[in-house]
């Protein structure tokens, strides 16, 4: 395999500025696509107040759910570059320790409880609370956090959280299970600009946090003594990183449901193409995810339309055969 040039600060600035390109032009494609057609002159009467129906799509619309997806997928993206960082494992995702499933649980407990559709996201979240502090105490020995028995134990919680849902199924009413289906197989929602701004705000603040931690998730690479003998204190790194990292799974399944993919294909993607270096890996995911889920939830809006696909059908049906492409690549050049 070619080698890779070294990190350095101009590769990294033109790296991430195509990145950025391409998630402003991802997010025009949102604004442009959708079961109503909008040509350029009802887009320059809908800025300037002229026309009220195409003002309606674009502001209302269209805008917010657009910049939902960018903040939804760069936090899954984010989330999943963390978690392979944390396991040591490219094939990691955000959904392998067990947030996910209490998340999708505490969101179905709250739509069979026929809770206001308000309540669902908040019931989500708590789920997904009680599930990290569930399994960080089960997987803490002696102080110590063993990241297998994380990985294990959030294995399994996922398999009876899975259960509970099979369950809470077949319980429900049809009413109940169009929403539960929905919600499963995720759905980018239109936010409103005070969450919409909290969720970004959050989303920014942990890539902030996670960005300066990235010289000791390289060290990490090394093993857990080869990190210790280079001065990390790799407690609190596996400790935070897993805390955060859940944040973000959390908030993302709790506002847009279970939508796969993101957090796996677009971190292992930009370590093929741009070698595993954290410094860069991680703005690169948050940027890459943005606009992976922008394009997937505007190709969700408009492969059916009027009808629309949950955008959890459409990454993986994006992402699946292009990851098994990827491995097949990866493993032809052993």
């Amino acid at each position: 395999m070619r080698a890779r040039p070294p990190l350095t600060r101009r590769r990294a600035a033109a790296v991430l500025g195509l990145l950025a390109l391409a998630t402003g032009l991802a997010l025009l494609a949102g604004l442009a696509g959708g079961a109503a057609r909008l040509p350029v002159a009802r887009w320059l009467a809908a800025w300037s107040g002229g026309d009220p129906f195409a003002r309606s799509v674009l502001l209302e619309i269209r805008l917010p759910r657009a910049f939902g997806a960018a903040v939804l997928g760069g936090a899954l993206a984010l989330a999943g570059g963390a978690f392979q960082a944390l396991l040591r494992n490219p094939l990691a995702d955000p959904y392998v320790l067990g947030v996910s499933g209490g998340a999708a649980l505490g969101g179905v407990l709250a739509l069979v409880a026929g809770a206001p559709a308000g309540a669902v996201p908040v019931a989500a979240f708590a789920g997904a609370l009680a599930t990290l502090i569930l399994v960080e105490r089960i997987a803490t020995t002696d102080g110590r956090l063993s990241v297998y028995t994380l990985l294990l134990t959030g294995a399994i919680f996922n398999a009876f959280a899975a259960a509970v849902l099979f369950f809470l199924q077949s319980v429900a009413s049809l009413e109940q299970l169009h929403s539960i289906v929905f919600f499963l197989m995720g759905r980018i929602p239109t936010l409103g600009g005070p969450r919409l701004a909290g969720l970004a705000g959050v989303a920014l603040a942990v890539a902030a946090v996670l960005a300066f931690r990235a010289r000791a998730f390289n060290a990490l690479g090394l093993g857990e003594e080869g990190a210790l003998q280079l001065g990390v204190d790799v407690e609190r790194l596996k400790r935070e990183t897993y805390v955060l990292g859940s944040l973000l799974t959390a908030l993302a399944v709790a506002h847009a449901g279970m939508i796969g993919f993101v957090g796996l294909v677009v971190p292992h993607l930009l370590r093929l193409l741009f070698g595993p270096d954290h410094r860069l890996l991680l703005p690169a995911s948050l940027l890459g995810g943005a606009a992976f889920l922008v394009l997937s939830d505007l190709a969700a809006r408009t492969l059916v339309a009027p009808r629309e696909l949950p955008v959890g059908v459409v990454t993986a049906l994006v992402g699946g055969p292009f990851f098994l492409l990827l491995l097949r690549r990866r493993g032809s050049r052993v």
